[in-house]
C-alpha cells in the first residue's frame, strides 16, 4: 500500500468540507444547496471538481 493514501482522502475530505461550507454560504435556493452537496457526497472528487467549475458562487459585497 502507497504510503501517500491516507494524506491523500483527508485531503480530499477537507476539500470536500469546504465546499459543503461554501456552498451553504451561497445565495443559491435550499434544493440547489441540496442537490450540490448531495452529488459531493455521492461523488467526493467528481463532485467537488463538477462543483469547482459549475457550483453557485458565495456573495460577496
Amino acid at each position: 500500500m502507497d504510503p501517500y493514501f491516507p494524506f491523500l482522502g483527508i485531503l480530499i475530505l477537507a476539500l470536500d468540507l469546504w465546499a459543503v461550507v461554501n456552498i451553504l454560504q451561497s445565495a443559491a435556493s435550499v434544493g440547489a444547496k441540496v442537490a450540490w452537496i448531495l452529488v459531493i457526497a455521492l461523488l467526493p472528487v467528481v463532485g467537488l471538481l463538477v462543483w469547482l467549475l459549475l457550483g453557485p458562487r458565495s456573495v460577496t459585497a
